[in-house]
């Protein structure tokens, strides 16, 4: 997918303040991806930023306290609206800003934008009180609410002229979102645990004796839970070595956001490791000035330096 426009044009002042209003929400919402939006140039940084103010709406949606007959009402809404951008049915002075501006960014990129359609059916999935029995199962959710963000987000990134196997960015740019996404599943396991959501599939947890939940601040009585952990993180590192061969295929500015939100989870997944429990504790997070030195890192070009000589000699 090689980069198909020059997002130079001209920007009419509704769209430019539609464009705003999605950086205030991601800069003031995506604690860990703003790092890396930041990092991008502008058309690239407003069109991801619309992009994640249309994903924060759902997911808002989705975690919202409202009953589940409502939510699924206000999913499908959303789901008409996403109709409307990609019918080209939404005008510069609509009264939504976020459909303005991701209007504008899919007219500059070519967004995949059915991937949006995919993570509103993720967020039906936790509406309906979704459980994943398998690994297997789990990923077709995980590909719904975070690997279609990695799809839609390369469709904003393109790729290299002449990059190699350039042909297979879609499936990393997948990839490293489902990578995220058990991370993520990994750091709110109580959190989850507390809204009545069980994300890791149930045969790991039978496995190591976990069946029973984690309702508080300490495993279930006789369990495994530091080798549940383990096991999942190794899961999740491999799932972010195949995704970082996706790296050497963008360019600086893209590679370094992706590896700037990356490696800010890279990171925490390090921290789950060295402590399972504080899992069950509270939010494991990383210090704004980490998140900063990750990102500064990224804009180095340092890990995409290091994916690109590990994938010459065969790995990673």
């Amino acid at each position: 997918m090689i980069r198909a426009v020059e997002a130079s044009q001209a920007v009419s002042a509704p769209v430019l303040a539609a464009y705003r209003y999605c950086e205030t929400v991601t800069g003031q919402q995506a604690r860990n991806f703003a790092y890396g939006i930041r990092l991008l140039p502008t058309p690239e940084r407003r069109a991801m930023s619309a992009l994640y103010a249309f994903s924060r709406r759902v997911d808002d949606i989705g975690d919202g306290e409202l009953p589940g007959a409502v939510k699924v009402e206000r999913l499908e809404d959303t789901r008409a609206l996403l109709g409307r951008v990609q019918a080209g049915a939404v005008e510069e002075d609509d009264t939504d800003p976020v459909a303005v501006a991701l209007a504008h960014a899919s007219g500059v990129f070519p967004i995949p934008l059915g991937g949006l359609d995919e993570l509103i059916d993720g967020v039906q999935m936790d509406v309906r009180g979704a459980t994943y029995e398998t690994w297997d199962d789990l990923k077709v959710y995980c590909r719904c609410v975070a690997g279609a963000i990695g799809r839609l987000s390369l469709g904003i990134f393109g790729t290299e002229p002449g990059a190699r196997g350039v042909e297979r960015a879609p499936e990393y740019a997948d990839t490293l979102g489902l990578a995220l996404q058990l991370t993520n599943i990994l750091r709110d396991v109580r959190e989850d645990a507390e809204g009545g959501r069980t994300y890791l599939p149930a045969d790991d947890l039978a496995k190591f004796g976990c069946s029973a939940g984690f309702a508080g601040p300490t495993p279930p009585e006789g369990s495994d839970f530091a080798g549940l952990v383990h096991f999942e993180v190794r899961r999740a590192r491999a799932l972010f070595a195949e995704g970082y061969r996706l790296l050497p295929m963008l360019d600086r500015r893209s590679g370094a956001c992706v590896a700037a939100m990356a490696g800010i989870y890279r990171r925490l997944l390090d921290r789950i490791e060295r402590d399972p429990e504080a899992v069950l504790r509270g939010r494991v997070s990383l210090p704004g000035r980490e998140k900063a030195y990750v990102a500064v890192r990224g804009l180095s070009g340092l890990d995409t330096r290091h994916v690109s000589r590990h994938t010459l000699r065969g790995r990673v």
